[in-house]
């Protein structure tokens, strides 16, 4: 079956990093069009970056444009998150999801990993 697994979150003082991983397996990972979301307490899940099949395409969100990257290794079956320069407003549980399409529409695809808390000090 499906399985989407991040890791790498974890504690960071603002201005920090952290890289996010999402390792896949269950499906054809080069075929899919993979995302990062984020929710944190009380707000909508959203999209924070995606990154087309072939990894030639990527989108932010304008929040993170210039301080995060994402990159997937298709050899590997997994997508990365490089998260710089934190800020408390970072914080939140982030998932990892896979769709067919690209995320153009900023919407989900029916695959989720379980989420990674990142939490960001003042």
């Amino acid at each position: 079956q499906v399985q989407l697994v991040e890791s790498g979150g974890g504690l960071v003082q603002a201005g920090g990093s952290l890289r996010l991983s999402c390792a896949s397996s269950g499906f054809t990972f080069s075929s899919y069009c993979m995302g990062w979301f984020r929710q944190a307490p009380g707000n909508e899940r959203e999209l924070v970056a995606a990154i087309s099949w072939s990894g030639g395409s990527t989108r932010y969100a304008d929040s993170v444009k210039g301080r995060f990257t994402i990159s997937r290794d298709n050899a590997k079956n997994t997508m990365y998150l490089e998260m710089l320069s934190l800020k408390p407003e970072d914080a939140a549980v982030y998932y990892c999801n896979a769709r067919r399409n690209n995320y153009l529409d900023n919407r989900p695809g029916p695959y989720w990993g379980q989420g990674t808390q990142v939490t960001v000090s003042s």
